[in-house]
Parts: structure tokens; sequence; C-alpha cells
């Protein structure tokens, strides 16, 4: 299935978590191998958008809050470099808005 495309996709919460390195689960390091910058987040959160969320999504399951999705995709970066992600959405059981929650990369098989 596809997810909405208005989907939401926090510029804060790419800026300041997906971007901002961290001591435990960092994915800045990660997304800086793609050419992805704290100084421009606007490009990853549009790369998300236009790369990932046209995919088709796999439900992971229902909780109190949504249900959970999951799309597995190549974010090409800003210098060339494909990137395999799986990247976690949220659709709110009260609102129905679809949210991006986070992505990490992928395990290859």
């Amino acid at each position: 299935m596809k997810l909405s495309p208005d989907a939401v996709i926090s510029l804060e919460k790419v800026a300041n978590y997906l971007l901002l390195w961290r001591p435990e689960n960092d994915k800045s390091k990660f997304l800086a191998e793609g050419g992805y910058q704290m100084e421009d987040p606007e490009r990853l959160v549009e790369d998300i958008r236009g790369q990932l969320l046209p995919l088709e999504a796999e439900f992971i399951e229902d909780t109190d809050y949504g249900r959970m999705f999951r799309i597995t995709g190549t974010l090409n970066g800003p210098n060339g470099r494909g990137l395999r992600v799986v990247s976690v959405w949220m659709t709110e059981a009260e609102s129905g808005t679809t949210k991006f929650i986070t992505l990490y990369p992928a395990k290859e098989n």
C-alpha cells in the first residue's frame, strides 16, 4: 500500500534528531555518507518525501497511538551516493494523519 503523499515530515525532527550527532543510536554519520548535512535539513526532508514516501509501505503493527508502517528503499543523497534505509511511519488513530517517525540503515542480506 502507499501512504498519503501529504504525510507530515517534521523538519525539527530531521534537524535535531537524524542530522544531529548523538552518542547512542547516531544516524548523522550514516546520513553524512550520502552528503546529508546539518546545515541543510530541508534536503533530507525533500528526499524522504520524494524518494521514500512514494514506495510501497509494509504494515508493521497496530499500537494504542495508530498503525505503524515501514518503507524500505534507497535515498540517493546530494553527493550521488545511495543509502539503503528503512523508514518508519505512523498513521495516527485519532487524527488519521500519517507522520514520519524515523529512519535507520537497512541491514543487507
